[in-house]
């Protein structure tokens, strides 16, 4: 096989590894964010509880003036009745004390209820907070995995760098800027192996000229359909 081709193949290998880094890289974070997307979730929930919570005795309070003022007018309406002279004022006072009463029963049984409430999500934000205590430690121990992970992708990615860098200073230069060029536009499908007399980058069947000089292996031909780079497998070749 031509030496040039031979390096196109192996420099295609490890652009490929390259840029497999980054998907790697989001699959490990992607547990993380999940866990971190719970924890905001159970904090915003937290948030809503405690919003509801001072809704709810910021009514009770206001509850509470309107049943000091209710007491106050039976009261007064107490003291009116005293100095009733006919049936007339007497109903009209009456009625009034009823109102007032019913609305007083109403004011109490508000309270109840909103306290009530407010009972119910506190037990929830302690819920909340035993389930965030163990989230919080999912976390840290899911940021010492992914650093690990993290720190060994790493390594491995200087590594490949490195050997590419290193194939670099061999290959020519005119090569590699048809080599980069055939890349602009077709990514990690720039050299691409042919099976069954088809460029097995656009499937398309190439010519029997082609074919043959593609396995001869002693140019770089590409594709006469879409221009990538071709060449015949090893495992082709034994066949």
């Amino acid at each position: 096989m031509n030496k040039y081709l031979e390096q196109l193949i192996e420099l295609s290998q490890i652009d490929k590894e390259i840029d497999s880094f980054g998907p790697k890289i989001e699959e490990i974070n992607k547990e993380l964010n999940k866990i971190v997307k719970k924890q905001d979730d159970l904090k915003a929930k937290k948030d809503q509880l405690f919003e509801e919570k001072k809704d709810n005795e910021l009514k009770i309070r206001q509850h509470e003036l309107h049943i000091a003022e209710l007491s106050e007018k039976l009261n007064d309406i107490g003291k009116k009745s005293a100095a009733v002279k006919t049936d007339k004022e007497m109903k009209a006072l009456q009625l009034e004390e009823d109102i007032t009463k019913e609305q007083l029963d109403f004011a109490n049984e508000e309270i109840q209820r909103l306290q009530k409430a407010n009972e119910t999500k506190e037990s929830l934000i302690l819920d909340i907070d035993e389930e965030l205590s163990e989230v919080l430690k999912a976390v840290e121990e899911t940021r010492k995995e992914i650093e690990a992970k993290l720190e060994d992708i790493e390594k491995e990615r200087k590594e490949v760098y490195a050997k590419r860098e290193k194939l670099l200073g061999k290959i020519n230069q005119k090569i590699l800027e048809f080599y980069h060029k055939v890349r602009k536009w077709a990514g990690n499908s720039t050299v691409v192996p042919v099976k069954k007399q088809a460029c097995y980058g656009c499937f398309m069947r190439i010519n029997d000229k082609t074919y043959a000089s593609v396995i001869k292996s002693e140019d770089i031909v590409t594709c006469p359909h879409c221009g990538r780079i071709l060449y015949i497998e090893e495992t082709v070749e034994e066949e």
